[in-house]
């Protein structure tokens, strides 16, 4: 029995200490940036347009039109509103590197804007890493991407490198 425990100790892998490896947090982009960018001029036309039909002259301004001007306007706002915040920065998903469990995790915040963990890969379940100069593409086993993320820094990049070295294999 000690001879097996001895054996089991010599053979365990050594955890890297916090002080040598830092954890790090990317935000993911958004898919289409030239979307995001017409979702917002779209919604700022909307809601413009909602407080401008009141303060424009317009027709009469008889009870029945004041409803249905307040109607429109009301749902103007809210549809301009919802296409404001449809691609906001604060909706996006974090890639969240932890060195000392050798994981990556995707987190994702609910409606009480909690992050709350929706993907979760050791580094050795991992199939690729491809760096970029901007933008480092996560493979799976198959060759799919599993993620592509923004590198914002070339300190990051390196931090990156250094946290997947040795578990997973870096392609061109």
């Amino acid at each position: 029995m000690h001879v097996a425990q001895q054996q089991t100790l010599r053979n365990r892998m050594p955890l890297p200490s916090f002080e040598e490896t830092v954890p790090l947090m990317i935000t993911f982009a958004p898919n289409w940036p030239l979307r995001t960018v017409i979702f917002r001029v779209i919604g700022t036309a909307l809601v413009i347009g909602a407080a401008a039909m009141w303060l424009l002259p317009g027709s009469e301004n008889g009870a029945d039109a004041a409803l249905m001007k307040l109607g429109v306007s009301l749902f103007f706002f809210f549809c301009g509103l919802a296409l404001l915040m449809i691609h906001h920065q604060d909706n996006q998903p974090d890639a969240y590197f932890d060195p000392i469990r050798r994981e990556v995790r995707v987190l994702q915040k609910n409606n009480r804007g909690r992050p709350q963990t929706i993907l979760r890969r050791s580094y050795d379940s991992l199939g690729a890493a491809r760096f970029n100069e901007h933008y480092l593409e996560i493979c799976d086993v198959d060759g799919s991407i599993l993620m592509r993320l923004p590198i914002p820094s070339a300190d990051i990049r390196q931090a990156l490198r250094s946290q997947l070295s040795g578990f997973v294999t870096f392609s061109a």
